[in-house]
């Protein structure tokens, strides 16, 4: 007769992993992760910002980043977004030679927007917005100078609405999926 239990699945009440090892006479009990606001300390989970931005105490304000250096999560789930192009979100694989040539123009501007309007989708989809994002990857193929500035507007676009900026990863590397992709974008945000 089966048990219905998969093989090599533990018993019922036992979970797989190490045992934990027996506490040291006169040690501090293990830390406990931050439960976050507690009833009677009058806060609640929606009066916690969801994240909060990171700055450096003496960083010069009179300098243009559109990133920030840290973002802190509070509270909410990740939610993570697929790399982004300017190829639809939904598109065959293997790409088509049509797909490609009717939507990935030689123009980074071009391909940066479309690609940040498939995000947009996406983010809705989920039922969030930019000003949800904490952080964002771009990866460009065939740099050239002035490139990081010319994306870099174009994606700020969608976070000024919001006055909010994430923190950022930007990449040149060597190709991307297809010749004529010259951006892909991926980003990361917090959901309640």
């Amino acid at each position: 007769m089966r048990s219905g239990r998969r093989p090599g699945a533990p018993p019922p009440g036992r979970r797989r992993g190490r045992a934990s090892a027996p506490r040291r006479a006169g040690a501090a009990p293990p830390r406990a992760a931050d439960p976050g606001p507690r009833a009677g300390d009058g806060a609640t989970a929606a009066a916690v910002p969801k994240f909060e931005v990171i700055h450096h105490p003496d960083r010069d304000r009179s300098v243009f980043m559109p990133f920030v250096p840290a973002i802190r999560i509070n509270r909410g789930r990740l939610l993570w977004l697929a790399g982004t192009t300017a190829l639809p979100v939904y598109h065959d694989h293997p790409h088509r030679r049509e797909d490609i040539l009717a939507h990935l123009p030689d123009d980074l501007e071009a391909q940066t927007r479309r690609a940040m309007e498939g995000i947009k989708a996406t983010l809705a989809a989920a039922g969030a917005t930019f000003a949800d994002v904490v952080h964002v990857f771009v990866f460009r193929a065939r740099p050239r100078i002035g490139d990081i500035g010319r994306t870099a507007r174009i994606i700020d676009e969608y976070f000024a609405p919001y006055g909010h900026r994430p923190t950022s990863t930007n990449l040149a590397v060597l190709e991307l999926g297809e010749p004529e992709q010259l951006i892909e974008i991926q980003m990361v945000a917090v959901v309640d």
